[in-house]
């Protein structure tokens, strides 16, 4: 499809009368690089002003992958799958760069500042993204590179922010940059049961196919390995790992190191509030990828009856010598809901 059939399908990527934002169906899949329908969450955007948007989204009651924890609060990477689709949402719609570009992702981070806000009920979270975008390397029609930077509010209530980094380039550039010969775009893909892979419960997932984590040679060493044909971390065929599976490696692997079992009972349990992950290097698809721990801290010492207290961990994924990526993250502690309040359709109280 040709950008000016595209301007024809969203004229209203001039300014609206009324900013009011549309929650009522999702935008087309190929706007937001998906191939399901079903992870498509931006809804709508509308311009605000010179580089400045505003971008709804709604996140589902729950998700095969990106579910509800036992608190009832949303998945944080959701909110980073959002960060990414409006950024790509964007440059479509209103910047005008090609369908055809393949977006290479330099670093994002999110931050939750509100978690009670996030909190699942009856029905699923309409969400805004105030936007801000910056060009940084912008030379059409080949290489656009540019930063979205974001605030999450839901209900009117501001309870996050997070940013994003990429360029966009011709096919002819991509191949240049990727430094590789004969990629059509995509590999063969090996599908299969996770063999090996650490049962799901002990890095926060529910199913067997959603782990992505193999014992390593060291206590503070383990090894990435998703299956390639997960329907959700690997929507579409790809040549080297996503952005957002590395960050689902890094977010598994902080789950395991901060929930040691066995735990006492009423002890809370730590959520991922912050995380900013700096992309190196490409992460090839045949090559193994090692998570190794940097460094893990506590922010403080536990206050007198508290049992846990916040956990900043240092992540690498490294392939041979390089370091391909690097996560920082924060997980602090959470008060578990009472049973009666897991009603389904009740707010939940969230600490």
């Amino acid at each position: 499809m040709d950008q000016r059939r595209l301007r024809r399908e969203n004229p209203d990527h001039l300014v609206r009368a009324d900013p009011g934002l549309d929650f009522e169906r999702t935008v087309a899949r190929r706007l937001v690089h998906r191939a399901a329908v079903a992870e498509v969450f931006v809804t709508d955007a509308v311009v605000l002003g010179e580089d400045h948007f505003l971008v709804g989204g709604q996140w589902p009651r729950d998700h095969a992958l990106y579910h509800p924890d036992a608190q009832r609060r949303s998945d944080p990477l959701l909110f980073a799958e959002t960060i990414r689709q409006a950024l790509v949402y964007l440059a479509h719609w209103h910047y005008e760069v090609p369908l055809g570009h393949r977006f290479v992702g330099y670093d994002m981070y999110f931050e939750i500042t509100d978690p009670a806000a996030l909190c699942v009920g009856g029905r699923p979270i309409p969400v805004e993204l105030e936007a801000r975008w910056q060009w940084t390397d912008r030379r059409p029609p080949r290489r656009y590179g540019a930063r979205l930077e974001v605030v999450l509010s839901v209900g009117g209530r501001r309870c996050g922010r997070g940013g994003l980094r990429v360029v966009a380039l011709d096919e002819r550039s991509y191949r240049i940059v990727r430094g590789r010969t004969g990629l059509g775009g995509s590999v063969p893909v090996e599908a299969g049961e996770p063999c090996g892979r650490v049962q799901p419960d002990l890095v926060g997932r529910l199913r067997g196919k959603d782990s992505v984590l193999v014992h390593g040679s060291s206590a503070d060493e383990w090894l990435l390995r998703p299956d390639l044909d997960h329907a959700i971390l690997f929507d579409h065929p790809t040549d080297h790992l996503p952005l957002m599976v590395l960050l689902e490696g890094f977010r598994q692997l902080g789950h395991l190191l901060t929930h040691p079992a066995p735990t006492r009972p009423g002890d809370p349990a730590l959520t991922l509030v912050s995380a900013a992950v700096d992309c190196l290097a490409f992460a090839e698809l045949d090559v193994p990828t090692r998570l190794v721990v940097r460094e893990k801290t506590a922010s403080r010492e536990p206050a007198a009856g508290e049992a846990r207290a916040e956990r900043r961990l240092r992540l690498d994924a490294v392939q041979g010598d390089t370091v391909v990526a690097s996560c920082a993250s924060a997980w602090a502690p959470v008060r578990l809901a009472a049973a009666a309040d897991l009603t389904v359709g009740l707010p939940v109280p969230c600490a």
